[in-house]
């Protein structure tokens, strides 16, 4: 008899069980694709700009352009998995992306691929809130960080897969092709609804109970909210559209400050009186971990071919070391989590990550030294924003998990729109790789202080004291026992 068995305990893939592994690779499988299809756009930038003749700050807009609508996406069908179930709002989120990556191949001039991409944005950021409710809320509690990690990872293996594929379509059929193999998650939208049964928490908790709970009630209470917020909204929506394009080059700070203030008045309409604090907070901390890591994300191709004068093949040797870090970083996490808990693994990973940093940019001559190094910093660096969905969605009950998640964290993403600026920005008084070194010590620092002192929830306590810290510990199910939560994870 084993250890395992001795001990009358089993080991823990044995607690779950054969529906639950399906679920998670039906969702694992949704990230890879988002992953696959988010890149595209970054390795074939080059040839769109060639054929259509756009500008430099032109060809930066294609990119920023799926963030616009990132923030309307994830509360959308956030509230559609709120209202309807998680299963449905995953369906739709990856039938949206991958039509608005398949019209890609279509586009005949600028405008044309920007629409598109808004697409692709709004698909995005709801397949992160269904996804990963849908997972956190099947499996057993006390493996929801494995199950948090392990689905993240699925990003990760889709961006190895883009370079991959790009070395083999591009050259011979062109760049359009890239991005008609993004129908292939049509095809996982049509099994995951035929297969699929639906979470087993918000079966439980909503499901059965026949109420259909509809989480932006607060924002259409009244016609006076309904005409306010409809401008909000437009006003949001326009005024990040200027700031991520030409249109608004010369009013980017004042733009930036009115989208703030229309996210923050939805945020605190949400939250409500004891509420709204912790989604400006939440969405304050996600917001700085796109900053500490989307600059190295979004700008390290560039430091490889400027700084260190790689070739584009020695520079997809670098981004499968970091492909495959960063994978493995996420499996690493799930495991960490439930170790020690949620917050404790987040902080004393990061912190780990902070003695790698400033070695990686001091690597001259060593691919493999580069490499090596590379791996395990983004490993423990990048790795373990697989926790990121555990994290935020502990912050919120099952009725409202959804669209909360979506919202919070796809407003926090705009950091991923900013950090390339604040880095080339940084980068014009000193060497790139020093500016992307800074920039990463740095705001890795306050991320460590916000999630480890648990900053959010200790700020949420000051007006609500009731505030529960895990609700995915204390009130879930996912098919196993309810578990009391660890001291850990009691704040």
């Amino acid at each position: 008899m084993s250890a395992a068995g001795r001990t009358g305990q089993l080991r823990w893939y044995r607690e779950v069980s054969r529906r639950q592994w399906k679920s998670m690779f039906a969702a694992w499988a949704g990230y890879v694709l988002d992953g696959f299809d988010f890149v595209l756009i970054t390795l074939v930038l080059t040839e769109i700009a060639d054929e259509f003749d756009l500008g430099t700050v032109q060809s930066a807009s294609l990119v920023s352009g799926a963030f616009i609508t990132r923030w309307l996406g994830g509360a959308l069908l956030g509230a559609m998995g709120d209202r309807y179930g998680r299963k449905a709002a995953m369906i739709a989120s990856i039938l949206l992306y991958s039509l608005g990556t398949f019209g890609c191949g279509f586009a005949w001039g600028y405008t044309s691929l920007f629409v598109f991409r808004l697409l692709i944005g709004m698909g995005m950021a709801g397949e992160y809130s269904a996804s990963a409710t849908y997972v956190l809320e099947s499996w057993p509690v006390r493996l929801r960080n494995r199950a948090s990690g392990f689905l993240i990872s699925g990003y990760a293996f889709g961006t190895v897969i883009a370079a991959e594929v790009y070395q083999w379509v591009v050259p011979s059929l062109g760049w359009r092709w890239m991005f008609w193999i993004g129908v292939l998650p049509v095809l996982v939208a049509l099994w995951v609804r035929r297969a699929l049964p639906e979470a087993d928490d918000w079966a439980e908790d909503v499901g059965e109970a026949g109420v259909k709970p509809n989480p932006f009630r607060p924002l259409f209470a009244t016609r006076r909210l309904t005409a306010v917020n409809t401008v909000l909204t437009v006003a949001a929506t326009v005024a990040l559209f200027c700031v991520f394009t030409p249109v608004g080059a010369d009013l980017v700070p004042e733009l930036s400050l009115l989208a703030a203030a229309c996210l923050i008045a939805f945020a605190a309409q949400l939250g409500g009186r004891r509420g709204w604090v912790l989604y400006v907070a939440l969405m304050a901390t996600v917001f700085c971990a796109f900053l500490y890591s989307w600059p190295i994300q979004a700008l390290l191709p560039t430091y490889l071919k400027t700084e260190l004068g790689y070739s584009p093949s020695q520079v997809t040797d670098v981004m499968y070391y970091a492909g495959f870090g960063t994978m493995l970083g996420c499996w690493l996490a799930g495991f960490t989590g439930d170790r020690f808990g949620t917050r404790k693994a987040y902080a004393l990973t990061l912190a780990g990550s902070l003695a790698l940093i400033f070695p990686v940019f001091a690597v001259q001559n060593s691919l493999v030294g580069l490499g090596v190094l590379l791996f395990f910093m983004l490993a423990l660096s990048q790795g373990i924003s697989g926790l990121l969905p555990k994290y935020i969605a502990g912050h919120f009950p099952t009725r409202t998990r959804a669209a909360s998640l979506g919202f919070v964290y796809n407003v926090g993403a705009l950091g991923g729109a900013v950090a390339p600026v604040l880095g080339a920005r940084l980068a014009e008084g000193m060497p790139l790789g020093r500016a992307l070194a800074v920039l990463a010590f740095g705001l890795t620092t306050v991320v460590i202080l916000l999630i480890g002192g648990n900053v959010p929830h200790r700020l949420h306590r000051l007006i609500n004291d009731r505030a529960d810290d895990d609700h995915l510990v204390h009130a879930g199910h996912g098919g196993a026992k309810e578990a009391p939560a660890p001291a850990r994870e009691r704040g």
